[in-house]
């Protein structure tokens, strides 16, 4: 859950700058961080899985910057602003399960409070699609990432699997491995450039 948590922000800092980037302005742009929208989900594995829970996690943009010229795309998450928003849970486990993904066993956010992607290329893959990979440091690590984006109605979207352990997470497991999280998360994005 924690681990998967990371992995969303991981697909956040990645998947945002790719869909700034697609932006028809030749000039800078700041992403609308208030109209943009990262989402990471979590699941569940294991023989008692059906009495666990998935998880959705919000991971709002901090800040974030693309320019179709210079091919870049820069965004950065504040990792301690990340929030479990599950509906099928108590405030009570909602709080525990906030609790643990913002800890040291996931994404220790005292001590790892930014999750930064910063573009390396960013090509064109047909009418209002990009492949824009990059570099995503999150939780002290870098590594490169590669993400798909595509232009709807002024809104660049995308979705990206990852895998916790390839940034050194181990999934969450309770009651001997009967439940556990899922190695990999499905991170969403809908970013939105400022006028």
């Amino acid at each position: 859950m924690t681990t998967q948590a990371r992995f969303a922000m991981w697909v956040v800092t990645v998947a945002l700058p790719a869909a700034l980037w697609a932006a028809d302005s030749g000039t800078p742009r700041d992403m609308d961080v208030q109209k943009s929208v990262m989402t990471v989900r979590v699941f569940k594995v294991g023989l008692f899985s059906a009495f666990g829970h998935e998880h959705e996690i919000s991971a709002p943009i901090q800040r974030g910057r693309f320019s179709e010229s210079d091919r870049s795309v820069d965004l950065t998450v504040d990792a301690r602003q990340m929030r479990v928003m599950d509906k099928d849970v108590s405030e009570k486990d909602r709080a525990e399960i906030q609790e643990t993904m913002l800890g040291p066993k996931v994404l220790d956010s005292s001590q790892f409070p930014e999750m930064r992607f910063r573009s390396t290329t960013v090509e064109p893959a047909g009418e209002g699609r990009w492949v824009v990979a990059g570099n995503l440091t999150l939780h002290g690590q870098t590594r490169p990432v590669k993400l798909d984006v595509q232009a709807k109605n002024g809104h660049y979207q995308g979705a990206a699997q990852l895998k916790q352990r390839d940034f050194g997470i181990e999934p969450i497991s309770v009651g001997g491995g009967a439940v556990k999280v899922k190695n990999e998360l499905r991170v969403e994005f809908d970013i939105v450039a400022k006028p």
